[in-house]
């Protein structure tokens, strides 16, 4: 009975908490950059988003803004660096805010390290801000090729090839910006990244370093964040939780693209931006370092709040 008790499942909360500075995207980490914040639901807590916070105030002293419930993970499968199967049920969250640094936090003293990442120290192959990386093609896509070659079928090897061009958009087909959890997965599911070793049975070729390695799944729990709030940011006006007050288009568009990992066209986005009526300019101007000062603007928080965004395609740009 004891044994049985101490292997109850638990609900364990973790939280997604994202902010853009510096036109970069970043994630808020703790256990040396190897975890999300989380903590068990206990008893005191009166409901799964207050146990968030008090776990996330505990943890990086930081304060939640804009919060969503993401998903929930059940699997039997869920693993420690040891691989021994953990009995836990992880109920996450996404959370929008704005940047401050854990050391300018007020509180006691910070035992779990948290820090602010780039996210795509993650998830590198989903920086396609410059072009597409070059490991995709160098690294990636010929490990993938050969895990398709060790299918013990033909049919199961055309299945296998057949996701690896759609996900990753190769043979001729379109990057999805959208697909970040199926790719995660997929190299997951291929023995290619480091949390699937944790696993018993080797990889293909070896774990591909590739992107930074977390504890239990919250790779994979993160994956699904930056996933949500790219679909998000088509259809609803989440991207300014990342904004301060005031602010240029230029910001707003570097925001926009740090989020989706795609450069946007300048023009059409800022067609995009005067169609919808999202912002209003504050009458102000900033100077820049070269060119004619630069225009502030706002949300239109008061009239916008909630509207959809019409369209489901953002503004790409044309990379050559």
């Amino acid at each position: 009975m004891a044994e049985d008790a101490a292997r109850a499942i638990t609900a364990d909360l973790v939280a997604v908490l994202v902010a853009v500075t510096n036109g970069e995207p970043r994630v808020l980490t703790t256990r040396q950059a190897s975890g999300l914040p989380a903590g068990p639901l206990e008893q005191s807590h009166r409901s799964l988003q207050a146990g968030l916070r008090s776990w996330v105030e505990q943890q990086t002293h930081h304060p939640l803004g804009y919060v969503e419930q993401l998903y929930t993970f059940a699997d039997r499968d869920r693993l420690d660096v040891a691989g021994d199967t953990l009995p836990v049920i992880s109920i996450s969250y996404l959370a929008l805010t704005r940047e401050i640094d854990p050391a300018d936090a007020t509180g006691p003293a910070d035992v779990t390290d948290a820090a602010w990442q780039d996210w795509y120290r993650y998830f590198p192959w989903e920086d396609h801000r410059a072009g597409v990386p070059e490991f995709i093609d160098e690294n990636i896509a010929p490990a993938l090729a050969l895990w398709s070659k060790t299918a013990p079928d033909d049919a199961t090897r055309r299945r296998r090839e057949q996701r690896i061009a759609i996900t990753f958009g190769l043979d001729g087909h379109t990057w999805n910006e959208d697909m970040v959890l199926q790719r995660y997965e997929l190299l997951y599911e291929a023995r290619l990244v480091p949390e699937a070793m944790r696993r018993p049975g080797a990889g293909v070729s070896g774990p591909l370093v590739v992107g930074k390695a977390m504890q239990y799944d919250h790779r994979r729990i993160l994956a699904t964040g930056i996933a949500r709030l790219r679909a998000k940011i088509k259809y609803r006006a989440v991207v300014f939780e990342l904004m301060p007050p005031d602010f240029t288009l230029l910001q707003l568009q570097q925001t926009v693209e740090a989020l989706a990992g795609r450069a946007l066209h300048k023009q059409n986005f800022r067609r995009l931006m005067e169609q919808q009526q999202l912002v209003e300019e504050t009458g102000e101007v900033r100077g820049g370092t070269a060119g004619r000062p630069a225009k502030i603007f706002r949300f239109r928080r008061g009239v916008m709040q909630e509207r959809a965004i019409a369209g489901s395609k953002l503004p790409l740009a044309r990379l050559m």
